[in-house]
């Protein structure tokens, strides 16, 4: 057990010692984007007649990096309102979807040169989903904590402009509102 505690101690000193000569300075960013993704309508007993597909919507985020290859970031994405028609028992029946998602997530970076790259971001997420319709007994909510997972390209444009594009997945599929696959588009700024 001494040898153990010792080990640690020497290994934990020689961390110390090895980061104290290179200082690690976190570069803090945020940044917009706009976010497209499918919606999902299932009803249980009704048949689709129409439903607004693809919509687009905003996200922002922010987060740092910690050195050339890793990072942190934590987002939002408003699933702005989209609608669906419904035949259910022999009546129409319209509703209308909203929903958000959340995440933080570790990111991992790799750099062709000083102005391409492609990342990976590995994370939770937390959605919510609602479904509302005049019609009595259709009308729902739903929230969920899941996993979050992302791929993405970037290209700087300076050093503190990027543009960007990602795929994204916001934990697991409901039954109703955006479906968790996100395309997004965007930039960040780099302080």
């Amino acid at each position: 057990m001494k040898k153990l505690i010792f080990a640690l101690l020497a290994g934990t000193a020689a961390m110390t010692a090895a980061q104290a000569q290179t200082t690690i300075t976190p570069r803090p960013y945020v940044g917009i984007g706009a976010s497209g993704a499918d919606r999902e309508y299932n009803v249980n007993g009704a048949t689709m007649v129409d439903n607004d597909g693809y919509k687009f919507s905003g996200k922002i985020f922010g987060g740092a990096e910690l050195n050339d290859t890793f990072g942190v970031e934590a987002g939002y994405t408003d699933f702005r309102k989209a609608g669906g028609n419904y035949v259910l028992n022999g009546a129409n029946v319209n509703t209308e979807t909203e929903g958000y998602g959340a995440y933080i997530a570790g990111k991992a970076k790799y750099a062709f040169n000083d102005k391409a790259s492609v990342y990976a971001k590995l994370g939770v997420a937390h959605t919510s989903n609602e479904l509302n319709s005049a019609t009595p007994g259709v009308s729902r909510k739903v929230s969920d904590n899941g996993g979050y997972g992302a791929l993405g390209m970037q290209y700087n444009v300076t050093p503190q402009v990027a543009v960007f594009t990602e795929y994204e997945r916001y934990g697991k599929k409901q039954d109703f509102g955006p479906k968790p696959d996100v395309f997004t588009v965007g930039a960040k700024y780099q302080f």
